[in-house]
């Protein structure tokens, strides 16, 4: 008897077996068996670790607990199907070893269905098929599933109610739970390193009175006791760097930051991100920590250097190439930048190649949007893109042998940014004059520009020493060691659009 559940069915018919669902529930509680009543369960093992410990634990007794996935009723015997957080393992179930007549065919057969929560104690065997499985001896109904899971062989293709109710999407495909087991890896060993570098982890405000230390626009809240409205953060920068100014001159931050813009395959309004601040180095030690941390989730995660994303084969073994912004524009459009003077000539080079831009866009405006039309996609490999022109970098230190650029990289792999470093500006008369910039970007219509940070132009009056900064966004990072196609893959819980009903 295969007992799968979940084809095809109208809004009628699953109605009909909800209903049912309900009634078995009450059928136990008034029987003295509410399994909602149970507040623990012995598990002295996990599915895998039986498997790989088959020889030691053969013929022992073991306890475990998880998921009723499947099971095969044959007259007085059954198999079954348990799902725990390892993977799934096959459990022997016998009329006479677990209770009787009564439990086998009353309580087992026609009370507890697919999806329910089980426990069971038995013996460790192979079958005759040489499949690891437990005998049971025992098994106790721990929890009532009220819904009806996806059909088996279909699992959950819809992808709008995975995202919606990843809870389903965890349960019926097992890959997607190895997803979120290899983000918690990528974290912990982003974590492992920077503490091996000798770099202090700390926690910065969510809610702030100014957002600060990226472009883009914030969400607002309202802050009811002090009547202020409030920013959630869309960036860890600005406090960071304070720190340094204290004293502290290595430090991390693993954290969610939030940013009120549009939604895609590479962007969700609140998101994960890594920064770290390092006193007296620049952008090229944070290149060096970069391509560090890279190479090491590579290897932790993918057991190799060289890994397959979408088709496309990258090799995290090698150097990673370096490149300035305005040699890539001049690779791919033919544009040399550095023999553009002025922001008329470069508007006029951009009315030639069919660049739009708006009044407010300065010479290194245009070259950003020259870099994004001609070169990105082109970055496959890893590459750091550096030296960026001062118009788009309002926090970073200045070349001062190449006018009108500064000291900062993106990294850059299959088209993607996945780390913007710079080295940090610390001269608080030229920040003000980089604010001030930003806040008349501001009144002309861009509402992703930079406020301006009184405190933190005091504490840079308190003198911050030479700083490398660089922050990841470690949700691409994900999708990268995942083999992802879009950030909703790699968050557990993506933000939706609410359904009417």
């Amino acid at each position: 008897m295969a007992d799968n559940t979940n084809t095809e069915r109208t809004q009628e018919e699953l109605n009909e077996l909800l209903k049912i669902r309900h009634d078995k529930l009450k059928t136990l509680q008034e029987s003295g068996s509410d399994p909602f009543q149970i507040v623990k369960a012995d598990q002295t093992h996990h599915s895998e670790e039986i498997k790989a410990n088959f020889e030691a634990l053969e013929g022992k007794d073991v306890a475990v607990a998880g998921r009723l996935m499947s099971r095969r009723i044959m007259g007085k015997a059954s198999f079954i199907d348990l799902a725990d957080r390892d993977g799934h393992i096959q459990c022997y179930v016998t009329r006479d070893d677990v209770g009787g007549a009564e439990f086998y065919n009353t309580t087992f057969k026609k009370l507890i269905d697919i999806g329910d929560i089980i426990s069971v104690k038995g013996f460790v065997f192979k079958t005759k098929t040489g499949e690891v499985s437990i005998h049971a001896k025992e098994l106790t109904l721990l929890s009532k599933s009220l819904q009806i899971l996806p059909e088996k062989y279909h699992g959950l293709a819809n992808k709008d109610l995975r995202y919606r109710q990843r809870y389903l999407d965890l349960i019926v495909n097992p890959e997607v739970k190895e997803n979120f087991i290899k983000r918690s890896k990528i974290i912990s060993t982003i974590r492992a390193y920077l503490d091996g570098q000798d770099f202090l982890e700390v926690e910065t405000p969510i809610l702030q009175t100014i957002p600060g230390g990226a472009s883009a626009r914030p969400f607002i809240t309202h802050h009811n006791t002090l009547d202020i409205d409030m920013y959630l953060r869309i960036a860890l920068e600005l406090p960071l760097k304070r720190l340094i100014v204290g004293g502290l001159e290595r430090v991390y931050e693993i954290g969610r930051v939030f940013r009120n813009e549009g939604m895609d395959m590479k962007h969700n309004p609140e998101f994960t991100l890594m920064e770290l601040y390092q006193a007296y180095t620049d952008y090229y030690g944070m290149m060096d920590i970069t391509e560090g941390i890279i190479k090491e989730c590579c290897k932790k995660v993918a057991g190799t250097y060289k890994i397959n994303y979408q088709g496309i084969e990258l090799d995290f073994e090698k150097p990673f190439e370096r490149i300035t912004m305005t040699e890539t524009v001049k690779k791919y459009s033919g544009v040399d930048f550095d023999l553009v003077s002025t922001t008329e000539e470069a508007r006029a080079i951009a009315d030639k190649h069919g660049i739009e831009y708006e009044e407010r866009h300065l010479k290194g405006d245009i070259l950003n949007l020259f870099f994004e039309k001609y070169v990105e996609e082109n970055l496959v490999q890893p590459t750091f893109l550096m030296d960026h022109p001062i118009e788009i970098s309002p926090l970073t230190k200045k070349k001062y042998y190449k006018e009108g650029y500064v000291e900062r990289f993106e990294l850059f792999i299959v088209g993607r940014e996945f780390a913007n470093a710079y080295s940090e500006l610390n001269d608080p008369i030229d920040q003000r004059e980089r604010f001030i910039r930003q806040e008349q970007l501001r009144k002309l219509g861009d509402d992703e520009a930079n406020m301006i940070d009184e405190d933190f132009l005091t504490a840079l009056e308190y003198a911050m020493p030479p700083t490398g900064g660089m922050g990841m966004g470690i949700d691409r990072l994900v999708m990268l060691f995942t083999d992802a196609p879009t950030i909703r893959d790699v968050l557990l819980f993506p933000t939706m659009k609410p359904l009417d009903n």
